[in-house]
């Protein structure tokens, strides 16, 4: 069973075929799905799964804190089940292709206190860019 199913079932969440079905789906590492994505892959599970069904209950996770919703460029925002361990994203800038790192440091103590202008910071997000190895080899 994935964790975030087990997160889910933890938490007491009614576990209806399409909600199982959709958490599948976002299951293992590194999955950063776009609602699409998620079900092309769902339908190939359970065929009479709707697309507002995906969309609402990739809403409800994301209410719940047990996914991320992630916008790292123009792209359609995709959805990240990783949310309870810290970590930055790498993105391939010619595919889109997200991976999850995880750098040594702290980046909320990187920003000196006169580059905060009086904000209490209270979250950060990085995002490194670069050219994944697929497309360095194309």
């Amino acid at each position: 069973m994935s964790d975030l199913l087990e997160r889910l079932r933890g938490r007491g969440w009614r576990m209806t075929a399409q909600r199982r079905v959709v958490a599948e789906v976002l299951a293992g590492d590194h999955v950063h799905l776009t609602a699409d994505e998620v079900h092309a892959r769902a339908v190939a599970k359970l065929p009479e799964i709707s697309r507002a069904t995906v969309y609402n209950t990739l809403g409800e996770l994301v209410t719940l804190g047990e996914v991320l919703e992630v916008s790292t460029d123009k792209r359609a925002k995709r959805y990240d089940p990783n949310a309870h361990r810290p970590h930055h994203h790498l993105v391939c800038a010619q595919c889109g292709s997200i991976r999850d790192v995880h750098p040594t440091g702290n980046p909320m103590a990187d920003l000196p206190d006169s580059e905060r202008f009086g904000f209490t910071v209270s979250d950060v997000e990085v995002t490194y860019r670069g050219i994944c190895p697929n497309c360095a080899k194309a």
